[in-house]
């Protein structure tokens, strides 16, 4: 049977946050991504071929996310670094550091996974492809 719909991949999520400048600074050090200011002044985090965008909670962007509040996102980031690399790199910027290493499923097979939380608490998931 044929699907009416043909997803590609995902281009750009969305984190409502409480104060954009904190958040950029946050994923630049810990995770360098690179802080892009678009469309009238919006910003996003740059990474790969993909973006966060950042919408402030106090003023947020329409459309949104029917309950777009900080500390309600939940994402999973596959680095090109080890993940030894990163938890290294988290204790050293003095991130805490909630589970890991832990074995986990991925998209497309297992994972090697640490979690943290960013300024908002939103839960972080760093991981390797096995």
């Amino acid at each position: 049977m044929a699907r009416p719909v043909t997803i590609d991949r995902i281009d750009h999520m969305v984190l409502t946050v409480a104060d954009i400048d904190a958040t950029c600074d946050f994923y630049a050090r810990v995770l360098g991504m690179e802080k892009v200011v678009f469309a009238g002044g919006r910003v996003a985090l740059s990474f790969g071929r993909q973006k966060i965008n950042l919408h402030p909670a106090k003023n947020p962007y329409d459309p949104r996310a029917k309950v777009a509040l900080p500390g309600t996102g939940d994402l999973c980031l596959i680095a090109k670094s080890p993940i030894a690399q990163v938890i290294q790199h988290l204790k050293a910027e003095g991130v805490p550091i909630l589970q890991g290493p832990v074995p986990k499923t991925g998209a497309t097979g297992p994972i090697t996974s640490v979690y943290f939380r960013d300024p908002d608490d939103n839960l972080i998931e760093v991981s390797n492809y096995d």
